[in-house]
């Protein structure tokens, strides 16, 4: 028989956290929420067994004001207190913007999945992604149709690397701007009209909005890498649509 032996384990830390937070808002202010945090740390010493309570007591810390800009601090506080090499984080959150229906000016609140990644350390990095849902209306079935064309729903996920500051509203604005159209939370009739002829006269594959958004972030002159993912659930068929780009393959 094998001789038991002890495995040294460096990387611990907490998993799917649910958490209140506040996160600034480009109107002003700060926007509650709960997020989903993942948090570890890469650690040579004996301490690991306060991990747990180092890592819970430095968000409460923190949890007032979380943005992309006070991670660095954040993390810094981590590895210090933990006297980790390398910090890592994931905070994932539903962020709701007020947005007006196209013809009738209702107001609603339309969801987006966020999500702020950061580390220090071994992999020091900082990442902002949206996920946003917009319209893709497809030009095939519009040009072998005498009436109408098929129309889905489809998710743009948007990451992206920076200098200085991107605000979550910025990229999300973006992103809607380069679809058939955008979704809303609540159209009436004119509204109806309006998206449903808008995304007819604006036909799109999903390589075509993920180049018109790549387009669009790298013009961006604060932002330096970027990746985005376009997923499109098809209306007619039970599979998806899918295509992707990374800056660096650019």
């Amino acid at each position: 028989m094998k001789k038991s032996t002890t495995m040294e384990l460096k990387t611990v830390g907490i998993k799917d956290i649910s958490y209140p937070v506040k996160v600034r808002q480009k109107i002003g202010g700060h926007q509650e929420t709960v997020a989903t945090i993942s948090l570890q740390g890469n650690m040579p010493h004996p301490n690991r067994e306060t991990c747990i309570s180092t890592l819970i007591s430095i968000l409460n810390k923190y949890q007032d004001d979380i943005s992309v800009s006070i991670f660095p601090d954040l993390l810094t506080e981590i590895k210090k207190e933990l006297q980790a090499e390398s910090t890592h984080m994931e905070m994932t959150f539903p962020y709701f913007i007020e947005k007006k229906a196209p013809v009738t000016n209702t107001c609603s609140l339309m969801e987006y999945t966020c999500r702020f990644t950061g580390g220090i350390g071994f992999d020091k990095d900082f990442i902002l992604s949206v996920w946003v849902p917009v319209t893709t209306l497809c030009p095939c079935s519009k040009e072998i149709s005498t009436a109408g064309a098929h129309n889905q729903r489809a998710e743009v996920n948007l990451n992206v690397k920076y200098n200085g500051f991107v605000w979550v509203e910025d990229l999300i604005k973006l992103v809607e701007s380069t679809a058939s159209c955008e979704v809303f939370a609540l159209l009436k009739r004119p509204d109806e009209k309006f998206v449903t002829e808008h995304a007819f006269n604006n036909p799109m594959f999903v390589e075509d909005v993920v180049r018109k958004v790549a387009e669009k972030t790298l013009n961006h002159p604060d932002i330096y890498w970027f990746s985005v993912g376009v997923e499109s659930f098809e209306s007619i068929h039970k599979h998806s649509a899918y295509a992707y780009i990374d800056s660096d393959e650019i």
